[in-house]
């Protein structure tokens, strides 16, 4: 275990409340990992004792670490497409600090507390990163939900819709009322990956006739109104269960925000994410035949694209996250071009921070509000905000050193997860992330690489 103190210093620091960095110091206690002093002022070596861990970063940013609370590391059981040492090593090399596994495409999926004790089990030795985990609603494990609580997951994700794996089906309306109606008394909270198919009409007949190489095919098998009624749903349950928190995940949708906007102005406990590839992708400039641009839901239109901006940035839309979501090559048909048999994800960690930044700067939006939006929020979302997300005493000493305009060109050698297949490769970036604290311990440096992997369980 390290031991001593670590001192951080910088002129531009970004600190709780500021959109902009300043100078400041920063010390951390590596025995406990934490920050134990913040001062508003670049020091010099000779203000400290001789023996502390010294880092000068100059006028390179010194920002707290990312919290991806939207990750799919699938191991146990599918470790082929990722695991605990190349997707949290992948995210350390972006900034990002902590992770929160989602309950699937894992084998077993995280529902039921054995299940976590596997899952646990299966990580030790190999996070670079701090990892939490959600546990997963599927129908009938509504007994096991308050025992996976006391156990430690920071909440549960379902599915309103075909999950895409076998051993994590979709709920329907009477299994959400029998889990809300259990999780409502406990501190926690419930996710949806909102998209509902009422059977009414079949989509996959509508495109039965079209190209499944084109993604206006896809486009048009999963429309705004899967999210939209999903929204209108979870927002009428809320009303039966209104202590319980709901949250969406990865909404794409931008039809689906004046529901979101009236839930909320009438008090509904309800948060929403989106993701890295809905802000800095969109349909129009998808070309035929390319799968490795499908996600679930799908990348929508640039209007669409726009109008989430718009709801980001004035707090309809409370966080960003990644939804890393590998899968093998094979399953991303590239040689067949076949988008609509695909297997639908995008793989994100190590990226999302630069994607982010280089989208945000032609919008003229600060680094700050970009990390309150994948650090501060996103670790409130997982009930992290005690510890992460923070340059503040008594939080976690996960910080990074990043250089906002050094370039970089996204290319598979670059990427640091399992199965190097991504949409952004050929792009280039702004923002490279030097060095990657976690607790005050470095665990990757862009010359020298990866460190020791000292992540914990949350």
């Amino acid at each position: 275990m390290a031991t001593g103190r670590l001192v951080c210093v910088s002129n531009n620091v970004l600190l709780p409340g500021s959109d902009s960095p300043q100078p400041a110091s920063i010390t951390i206690d590596l025995a406990s990992g934490k920050i134990i002093d913040v001062i508003c002022a670049k020091l010099s070596k000779s203000s400290f004792p001789e023996d502390v861990h010294w880092i000068d970063a100059g006028d390179q940013y010194v920002l707290p670490g990312l919290v991806d609370s939207h990750v799919h590391l699938n191991e146990p059981g599918r470790t082929d497409w990722e695991g605990f040492w190349t997707g949290t090593r992948a995210a350390a090399s972006g900034g990002v600090t902590s992770v929160v596994d989602m309950p699937l495409n894992s084998i077993p999926p995280t529902v039921t507390v054995d299940d976590l004790k596997v899952k646990r089990a299966a990580s030790q030795n190999q996070c670079f990163t701090d990892v939490a985990f959600w546990g997963g609603v599927i129908p009938g494990n509504q007994e096991h939900l308050r025992p996976l609580v006391e156990a430690g997951v920071k909440g549960f994700k379902c599915f309103l819709i075909e999950s895409g794996v076998q051993e994590f089906p979709c709920v329907g309306e009477s299994d959400l009322r029998e889990a809300m109606r259990v999780l409502q008394d406990i501190p926690t909270v419930l996710l949806f990956h909102a998209e509902l198919d009422d059977h009414s009409t079949s989509l996959d007949n509508a495109v039965s006739h079209l190209s499944p190489n084109l993604y206006s095919t896809f486009l048009t098998s999963r429309p705004q109104k899967l999210e939209v009624d999903a929204i209108a749903l979870i927002t009428s349950l809320q009303k039966e269960f209104p202590s319980l928190r709901c949250h969406i995940v990865h909404l794409s949708a931008s039809s689906a925000l004046p529901l979101i906007r009236t839930a909320k102005a009438a008090g509904l406990k309800l948060t929403v994410e989106t993701c890295f590839h809905y802000l800095c992708l969109s349909a129009d400039m998808i070309p035929h035949g390319h799968p490795e641009f499908k996600c679930c839901p799908p990348i929508r239109e640039e209007g669409n694209r726009d109008l989430l901006w718009e709801a980001l940035i004035e707090g309809t839309i409370d966080c960003v996250v990644s939804d890393h979501s590998p899968c093998v090559a094979q399953l991303k048909k590239l040689d067949e071009g076949d988008i609509m048999g695909a297997w639908g994800g995008i793989s994100t960690l190590g990226l999302g921070l630069s994607l982010l930044w280089t989208e945000g700067r032609k919008r003229n939006v600060r680094i700050g509000k970009i990390l309150d939006w994948t650090s501060a929020k996103s670790a409130k979302h997982a009930g992290l905000d005690d510890c992460k997300g923070k340059l503040q005493v008594g939080y976690d000493g996960d910080f990074i050193v990043w250089d906002p305009e050094a370039q970089f060109e996204v290319t598979k050698a670059s990427l640091n997860f399992k199965n190097k297949l991504s949409p952004y490769e050929g792009q280039r970036l702004y923002g490279v992330v030097e060095k990657t604290f976690v607790r005050g311990v470095m665990v990757y440096d862009r010359k020298d690489g990866f460190q020791e992997p000292v992540g914990k369980l949350l």
